[in-house]
């Protein structure tokens, strides 16, 4: 029995590379006069996708259309599909082709020169067998049986940088690895260099013995083992393209005589552009596993039904237990939960366990938070307030319940909660249209804080789900994902909650900046007071360090809601250390209740490209502190 034959010419891409393609298909049986074909390019319209063809003959850009046996070059037609914006390619058959003779669909331009400006343009991101599909109504009545199915495989292009991963910090003496990405323009692994191309291994305060030349792997990436550093301090790994001359750097190292805790990036709040976190939550994980080189993540989905059916959420489930390893990679499953604005706000639920249930609105016992704190424990999971100044998920800390709400976000890609506008907020929550989030000040972070209110802050990514859904294609003002940094005694699910619990923990807004605050040698996240400590009521020592991956601008050292201390670096790496002298008992707050009064400091760091950290707040208290359970009643 015949069969029908599709395949695709060429059967190879370049990422971004524009060219004339070809779609063959040769049916297994007549196809009569008016029959109709169907192409549909699986495209999401998004600017990295395949560029979305013309149907215009007259025009020689960008151009579908198709060939039959007489040669004849037929014009599509765009088919409207639902639930899209997209259309499908209709081509209708003038007269009857006969099995065995060959239908082709070109797209880009019949001329044979000017390909590149002219053709069409394939896909930013690499993929395997990426598929095209035929529909084919033999009898033309609009009823679309068959189908073929044609693939490309999508390819790095030319290289074009060399990324380098590399732990934050290290200790003295030792071992850790280096991945090297070789990259093309579009950030995809690429083997695709000129032959002989030759890469050059360094770092400041080379070793003697270090002398290393890498070729471009056709994998695209290499990785080096068991380097060490001698003495503490800062370096960078460099590499060399010998063949450009172009040199590139990881982020900085900050190499300690000895330190018990490690620094672990990734975010619990995110959803990947190009890989969904929902349906796709396998290779949403390894993306950012293996691409982004997160260290950890948690799901994110928002808990209605349309935008998280339950198959899809144990989908999600299974995967994430799958993909958690200690030491490697720490995975947590999650939710998005969105209350009432003002009294609830918007969180992040983060559980500590595997397999748990959606907590849905709809049901009694989740559609309100207190009822969903009343019936768990703080070991069940832990609650991230998000995006508390939008105008639309707003928390106004009214309710903190400091048991489930370890950390605040103090930043996402839709902006800060940090602090308003007018109070010197270098990215605040706007729109340049009359719709969209605009700011509260009623959930700024500052004011919380200013109430007594303790929290760690974490940074979440771009989100353009649930209630984030509308503002992608508006005129909300849209800014870089941020990453959360957490400083734990070890990678696995506990060492990363119970750093979190100390608010061990800092945020930037995307780059992996390295920063550390102390006071009186005791770390961001603390709670100091003035009966263990004394000399802090006359003095403050403070201690701290930044190690940017661009030059810092400025450093500012908040005190109680107000900036207290400012530096300006003008490098790209600064310790510091100054003493705050004011008596204790003419700065501090006043705490409520039985609360005795208190200050609290935080670090931002600033750098030259724009680019944001705030290290979590350290507390001091006038007197001993009352215990939580003490303060709710």
């Amino acid at each position: 029995m015949r069969r029908s034959i599709s395949y695709a010419e060429p059967k190879v891409a370049l990422a971004g590379e524009s060219k004339t393609w070809k779609f063959v298909y040769t049916p297994a049986s007549d196809l009569q006069k008016g029959a109709r074909l169907k192409f549909d390019l699986g495209s999401k319209g998004r600017g990295f996708d395949w560029e979305i063809p013309q149907t215009n003959l007259k025009s020689k850009k960008n151009l579908i259309w198709m060939e039959i046996p007489s040669k004849k070059a037929l014009g599509a037609i765009e088919v409207p599909v639902p639930e899209t914006s997209l259309p499908q390619f209709e081509f209708t058959l003038p007269g009857d082709v006969k099995a065995g003779e060959e239908i082709v669909i070109y797209m880009g331009t019949p001329e044979s020169s000017g390909v590149e400006k002219k053709g069409n343009r394939a896909q930013f991101h690499t993929l395997r067998r990426r598929p095209f599909s035929l529909y084919i109504d033999p009898k033309g009545k609009g009823e679309y049986k068959e189908s073929e199915v044609f693939h490309v495989d999508v390819k790095g292009s030319e290289l074009h940088s060399i990324r380098i991963i590399v732990p934050s910090v290290v200790n003295k003496n030792q071992r850790f690895d280096v991945i090297v990405r070789f990259e093309d323009e579009f950030g995809n692994l690429t083997g695709n260099a000129p032959e002989g191309t030759l890469i050059e291994f360094s770092y400041e305060r080379l070793r003697e013995n270090i002398s290393w030349k890498l070729f471009v792997p056709e994998t695209g990436f290499i990785n080096l083992p068991n380097l060490y550093f001698n003495e503490p301090g800062i370096y960078k790994i460099q590499l060399k393209n010998l063949t450009t001359g172009k040199t590139f750097a990881s982020a900085p190292i900050k190499c300690f005589a000895d330190t018990d805790r490690q620094l672990y990036w990734g975010t619990f709040h995110g959803e990947m552009i190009l890989h969904d976190a929902g349906k796709n939550i396998e290779s949403c994980l390894r993306y950012v596993r293996d691409d982004a080189a997160h260290q950890f993540y948690s799901s994110s989905s928002f808990e209605g039904e349309t935008e998280t059916p339950t198959d899809i959420w144990k989908g999600i489930g299974s995967h994430i237990a799958e993909f958690n390893e200690d030491d490697r990679f720490t995975t947590f499953l999650g939710m998005q939960w969105a209350g009432t604005p003002g009294e609830e706000g918007l969180r992040q639920i983060v559980y500590l366990k595997d397999s748990k249930p959606l907590l849905r609105k709809k049901e009694s016992k989740a559609n309100h938070l207190k009822k969903i704190y009343k019936s768990h424990t703080p070991k069940d999971f832990i609650s991230i307030p998000m995006f508390t100044m939008g105008s639309e998920t707003l928390y106004d800390f009214e309710n903190f319940a400091p048991e489930y709400e370890k950390v605040v976000e103090i930043y996402n890609a839709w902006g800060s909660s940090e602090c308003t506008k007018g109070e010197g907020n270098p990215r605040p929550i706007t729109s340049k249209g009359k719709k969209g989030m605009k700011e509260k000040g009623e959930g700024s972070i500052r004011k919380a804080l200013n109430n007594n209110l303790r929290f760690g802050f974490v940074a979440g990514g771009f989100d353009d789900r649930g209630i984030f859904s509308h503002l992608f294609d508006s005129d909300q003002v849209q800014y870089t994902p941020g990453l959360t940094a957490i400083l734990a005694t070890n990678h696995t699910r506990d060492g990363l909650i119970q750093a979190l619990n100390k608010k061990s923990c800092y945020a930037t807004t995307g780059p992996r900046i390295i920063a550390g605050l102390e006071i009186a040698g005791a770390p961001m996240g603390s709670e100091l007071n003035t009966k263990a400590k004394p000399g802090l009521e006359y003095n403050r020592h403070i201690t701290g360090h930044a190690v940017g991956l661009d030059k810092i601008k400025e450093i500012l050292i908040i005190r109680n809601g107000k900036p207290f201390h400012t530096f300006n670096p003008k490098d790209d790496t600064f310790e510091f250390s100054f003493d705050d002298s004011d008596p204790l008992e003419k700065v501090t707050l006043k705490g409520s209740g039985e609360a005795p009064p208190f200050a609290y400091y935080y670090m931002r760091i600033e750098q030259m490209d724009g680019h944001l950290a705030w290290t979590s707040p350290i507390w001091i208290d006038l007197g001993v502190p009352v215990p939580s359970e003490k303060k709710k009643k």
